[in-house]
């Protein structure tokens, strides 16, 4: 499977490619890496994103999981760029439980170009992030995204 890694602000990332579409991101550097021009195009992307440059991906993504997993998956990459919703906003809009919204962002094998990190907690807390540092990376992209982002609730 081609991949390529890049330094981010959030340490190094790779993101992967199955048949032309991107199919996961993950932190780290894996010992070989591979370009094709849609991994240098979805690293251009990021690079943009976090030069505050760009706001929106346009990168065809096709990450495993169920149906349910891809609801929720599409609807989380629906919410704005700076903006949040709470995992009891998608439950609702969505007909099922926060809990099963939490494990779904859990699940997301393509973090930050699917924005499971604008999923929080009804009382302001940022809930979990399955990558790198957890919470405080979690932080980081939120207030990368607005600067203004103010936690209500404490990590």
């Amino acid at each position: 499977m081609p991949q390529m890694s890049f330094n981010s602000p959030l340490g190094p990332l790779t993101v992967f490619e199955e048949d032309g579409i991107i199919v996961a991101l993950d932190w780290g550097w894996p010992p070989e890496t591979q370009e094709t021009p849609l991994l240098l195009r979805a690293v251009e992307q990021l690079e943009a994103y976090f030069n505050h440059s760009l706001t929106q991906f346009d990168l065809p993504m096709q990450p495993y999981g169920t149906d349910f997993q891809h609801r929720v998956w599409d609807a989380m990459s629906q919410i704005p760029f700076g903006q949040t919703r709470t995992y009891k906003d998608l439950a609702d809009q969505l007909g099922t439980s926060p809990r099963a919204i939490g494990m779904a962002c859990g699940r997301n094998p393509i973090p930050i170009l699917i924005p499971c990190h604008r999923i929080v907690g009804s009382n302001g807390s940022l809930g979990g992030y399955s990558a790198m540092d957890g919470v405080e990376t979690k932080l980081e992209l939120l207030k990368h995204e607005n600067p203004q982002y103010n936690q209500t609730v404490g990590l």
